[in-house]
């Protein structure tokens, strides 16, 4: 008897996060659409808690991918190359979503094959507390500002169309990258008014340790590979 793929696939990047996985796992497992499978990917991660937590991980419906360290885009693009599903929902191995978030999202794409990503409000805790209200979707608005949270469902589909996430953003800004890719596809964005994802906010986290300089050349080269837009 043959095995049924799940319908959604919630890829989960980790380098040196371990401390903070399960909290992520847990999130997943506790959503009340049950159709769906965990990839974890260790992103060569080198710190001991999370290597020993990683080497012999086991939760339900969960899978570890192991590869060298090539970034957070390499290795989303590596769990979603891996995944069953056929929607996809990314989501960093410090955050957590609401115990209802696929439940909506998956109805919205079941429902209207016109949309190609739904996404959300966020909350965000840690080092930095408050909500954090999206605006609604607009393409020309998406070239100068990321009106979409990386933690937003899609079709595998569309993630093979795009060519998935570039690794070129080594700093971060790959999501808004990827977003800008996707509006290419002429599909609709959908957005849940409510907040059914939560950001930790961290001392060292990427968007918070990103220098200026670094902005700089991630700026540029969105521009750079969308210029004819």
């Amino acid at each position: 008897m043959l095995k049924r793929t799940p319908r959604v696939s919630v890829v989960i990047p980790c380098y040196n996060h371990g401390v903070y996985l399960d909290q992520a796992v847990e999130s997943v497992l506790r959503q009340t659409f049950a159709d769906f499978e965990i990839v974890v990917v260790d992103d060569g991660s080198n710190d001991q808690e999370t290597t020993r937590l990683l080497k012999d991980y086991h939760r339900p419906k969960t899978r570890v991918l192991h590869t060298a360290n090539r970034g957070v885009s390499s290795a989303r693009n590596t769990g979603i190359q891996s995944s069953n599903g056929a929607y996809i929902l990314p989501l960093d191995a410090d955050d957590m979503i609401a115990p209802d978030y696929l439940e909506k999202a998956v109805a919205i794409l079941d429902a209207k094959p016109q949309v190609g990503v739904v996404y959300c409000d966020q909350q965000m805790f840690g080092a930095g507390k408050g909500p954090c209200v999206f605006p609604a979707y607009d393409p020309v608005t998406l070239l100068f500002e990321n009106l979409i949270l990386s933690c937003a469902l899609y079709r595998k589909s569309d993630w093979q169309k795009v060519g998935g996430y570039s690794s070129k953003f080594v700093y971060g800004w790959e999501d808004w990258d990827f977003w800008v890719s996707m509006s290419q596809l002429n599909k609709e964005v959908s957005k849940i008014p409510e907040i059914l994802y939560y950001y930790r906010v961290r001392g060292d986290s990427r968007d918070h340790s990103m220098r200026l300089h670094h902005k700089i050349a991630m700026m540029s080269l969105l521009v750079l590979r969308h210029k004819h837009l």
